[in-house]
This record gives C-alpha cells, structure tokens and sequence, in this order.
C-alpha cells in the first residue's frame, strides 16, 4: 500500500485503538486479511489477559492494546490491499484500504427472520424488545430458544415475563444516560437471567456500557452463572457467593435489582440500594411472611380471623411499607403490575428512583403505621 494510505490507515486504527482501550470488556475478535496479487494471508486476535492474542502467519504474539495500530501498520505495508475487521458486543467496524484509497464503516449485528419461522403463533402480539434473531444467543443461552432459534412452547411465559420486565425499567435504564458506566448488583441472582437479558439490551440495543455483579448464596448457581457468561463472552460480568446483608461493593452502584427474593430476602436487597444510595432500586418481592406473623389491628379481626385474607393483606402491608420506607428514604416509589394474577398472585413489581435525600412526612407515615399495626419489620433494621 501506498505510504499516503498507510498514514490514513494509521488515523483509523488510532480511533479504533482508543475504542478497544475503552471498550475492552466488549471486544469479541479482530480479523485481518491481506492481499498480495492473488493471494491472501489472514490473521486473527482476540482477547487474553487484559491484552490481544494475535496471529498472523503463524506467528503468535500478545500485544497491549496500545501496540495494535503499529503492529497492523506494519503487516499492511508489505501488502496490495487489507480488511481488518474489529469485532465487538453489537459492533463490527470495519477498515478496508489498497492503493487507491482507505475507508472505514460501521455494521451493527441485525440479524432479520420472519417472526413465522422463528416463534409461534402465541408470540407476534407485542413488539418484543429482547428480539429474536438478533437476541438468538442470549436467548438459546438462557434456554428460551431451541437449537433451530424457535421459542420453545414451555419457555413463552419465561419470554414474555423478562421482555416485559425490561419493558417496565425501560424509563429508567435511559434516565442513567449521564452515568459513563452503569453498575447494576442483582440480589439473590439465581441463575442470572435478567442480568443476562438487561445485559444485553444496555450493551447491544442502546449502546451504553455496563457492569454486573450477581450476589447468591448458593455456590451452585453462582457457578452457573459464571459458565453462561463464558458461553455468552459477556466479559463484564462478575458473580460472587455472598450473604447479600453482608455485602459491600467495591463501586458506585447505580441500581440494584431483585426477582422473587422470599421473605427478608427482599428487605435485605432493598436495604442494600438504599446504603448504596442506588439511583433506581427494582424489586419483585416474594413469600412475605415475616409481617404476617407479627400485624395486628383489631377493627379488622372479623375479617382477619380468616387466614387466607390474613395473608393477602400481611403481603399487602409488607410491600406497602417497603414502599412508604424508599419514599422516606428519597426514592420516588410506584408498585405495578408485573405478569398477570392469572399466572401467579406474587406478580407486583416496586420501581423505586432517586429524587431526593428524604420525604419526613414519609418517614412520620411509616412510624404511626407502625405502632398502628404493632410491626418491625426487617427493611428499616437493615438501612442503617
């Protein structure tokens, strides 16, 4: 290639140097092929330990990322054209150059099926956000799609409950727009589903990096977890086996999820958003018994002394204090409706923002309804 080529080669590979630096955690593969008449001579890396392993002609180096600009320069001079291909999580960029002339365009992963083929007919009511076809490994990952990239009849109520989930924070995953890196802990992670899913919507849909941390105290799932992220090269993730009360992270966290966490489970991923002054808390709270056990009021005995109605108020009363507590805490609260009743009465989801540094009046509401239903819940203990 000619030398005024080279030196505009250089320009791009520069950008995308800085890109990789930034991005690194994204980065999936780069791919080089070279011309030289008739001939072609290909190379490849990808990344290891903080670094890129690269081959090409079956000389294999690391390179720091900072090394890649020189060391693709140096390989395209002794050619008659190059394509390097730069390959990450939803984008691949890719430079072309010869004699005549460089260029560089942008490809973003989109991959089109008809929704006939690839589903059924149960699920072409609502425009998904998690897509199939564009989504097909995450969704094969996470068991939703069979091998042929159909949704599998048992796994549409699973599908339609996290696409509808991220639907419902939508609002607020684009409200951390001005946050670099958004930093999201999920509590009682299990086998990390919605991390997985909100993963990919934050990185491959809206383009904005992101970093995970999941929280179980069971080894079992933690490590299953971690397996699926290595199937997935979704390399900012980190999962750790870990009582969620004791936790402290070791970054700002911006917002902090937990899904069907029982009993105090949920206080104690409430209480850790609110001691981590999280920008958005999201719950969906599950098997709350701890109130149950302790409320009183006696102008409603007649109606309480049936159990049935004493446990579908205690669950109304535990989810309502939780509510009225993040408001006194400064969070702006709403409690929706998560899946239909149909499907299971555990189906409330508690969306909780920060607007404020506290609410007294709030904070005067859930003590006098405290004393009122001769309560102390779990929550409030584990704030402070």
């Amino acid at each position: 290639m000619k030398k005024q080529n080279i030196m505009k080669l250089k320009l791009f590979l520069t950008g995308l140097e800085e890109r990789l630096k930034e991005n690194y955690l994204l980065f999936e593969n780069l791919d080089i092929t070279c011309t030289s008449g008739t001939k072609k001579f290909k190379g490849k890396g990808s990344p290891k330990d903080e670094g890129i392993n690269f081959n090409f002609n079956g000389v294999t180096k690391i390179l720091k990322p900072q090394e890649i600009t020189d060391q693709l320069c140096d390989i395209a001079e002794q050619y008659d054209a190059v394509e390097i291909r730069y390959v990450e999580r939803g984008t691949t960029i890719v430079i072309e150059g010869d004699h005549k002339n460089v260029k560089i365009k942008y490809e973003d992963k989109e991959i089109k099926e008809p929704l006939e083929k690839v589903t059924t007919s149960q699920i072409g009511n609502r425009d998904y956000l998690i897509k199939v076809g564009r989504a097909n490994p995450l969704l094969k990952e996470i068991g939703i799609l069979s091998k042929e990239g159909k949704v599998k009849n048992d796994m549409i109520r699973k599908y339609n409950q996290i696409d509808h989930f991220v639907e419902l924070i939508e609002d607020l995953l684009k409200g951390l727009e001005d946050v670099e890196e958004i930093n999201i802990l999920d509590c009682g992670c299990g086998k990390s589903y919605l991390s997985f899913v909100l993963n990919y919507y934050l990185t491959e849909v809206l383009k904005k990096k992101c970093h995970f941390i999941g929280l179980d105290y069971s080894e079992g799932v933690i490590e299953s977890s971690k397996k699926m992220a290595e199937n997935l090269k979704y390399r900012n993730m980190s999962f750790f086996k870990e009582d969620i009360k004791n936790y402290i992270p070791d970054r700002d966290i911006h917002l902090v999820i937990s899904l069907h966490a029982c009993d105090t489970a949920t206080d104690m991923a409430l209480a850790l958003g609110v001691r981590c002054n999280a920008r958005a808390i999201v719950s969906v709270p599950c098997c709350q018994k701890e109130v149950l056990s302790q409320y009183q009021y006696e102008p409603l005995q007649p109606i309480l002394k049936h159990g049935i109605l004493k446990a579908r108020m205690a669950d109304v009363l535990t989810d309502g204090l939780r509510a009225l507590l993040l408001e006194a805490k400064g969070y702006k609260v709403s409690v929706v409706e998560y899946i239909s009743p149909l499907e299971t009465p555990k189906n409330l989801l508690l969306r909780a923002e920060k607007v404020s540094y506290g609410n007294k009046q709030a904070m005067e509401q859930y003590q006098e309804l405290k004393k009122v239903l001769k309560v102390n819940p779990t929550f409030e203990k584990l704030i402070y």
